[in-house]
């Protein structure tokens, strides 16, 4: 269990990261158009995955924007965006805000990608959702990088995940 903070109040969440070195746990994420994504279907990609409670939240909609607007300049690399939103509420958010070198994928259904990943936090003012976490794959699905936000409000280390790429 990772102890984080949201407001400077002790969060935990349900585990640790996976360990760099490791491959990235297989996953079934929502699309925004109601399709299924597996890691399969980005097989040979590297993957910047952008972890975040709610995409209605400002810090939240900054890390999407920000890994947008990089992610066109990274040479066969995807940027997941996953939450716990419904994917309407994702796909509205991209749309209006003119977002598509990113992709949107949701864990509303189940929650087990953030308890998969030790990520999901357990108590606090935002119980069940995802903390803010940055993990960065390679080509072959092994972690290469992995950041747990310490302050739940602020953004990640946008610097050192791409550093990796």
């Amino acid at each position: 269990m990772a102890t984080i903070t949201l407001g400077g109040n002790p969060i935990h969440t349900t585990g640790e990261l996976p360990e760099i070195g490791t491959k990235i746990t297989d996953f079934k994420l929502i699309k925004t158009d109601l399709s299924v994504a597996t890691l399969h279907d980005f097989a040979g990609k590297k993957l910047v995955l952008n972890i975040f409670p709610s995409i209605d939240t400002g810090t939240c909609a900054a890390s999407v924007r920000h890994f947008n607007e990089r992610a066109s300049a990274l040479e066969n690399t995807t940027v997941l965006c996953i939450s716990r939103d419904l994917p309407f509420a994702q796909k509205r958010f991209c749309g209006a805000e003119g977002l598509d070198n990113v992709i949107n994928l949701s864990d509303f259904q189940s929650g087990d990608f953030g308890k998969t990943n030790g990520l999901e936090m357990t108590d606090g003012p935002l119980v069940g959702l995802h903390s803010r976490v940055v993990i960065v794959v390679d080509e072959n699905g092994i972690v290469t990088h992995t950041e747990q936000v310490a302050e739940i409000a602020n953004e990640p280390n946008y610097e050192a995940a791409l550093a990796v790429l």
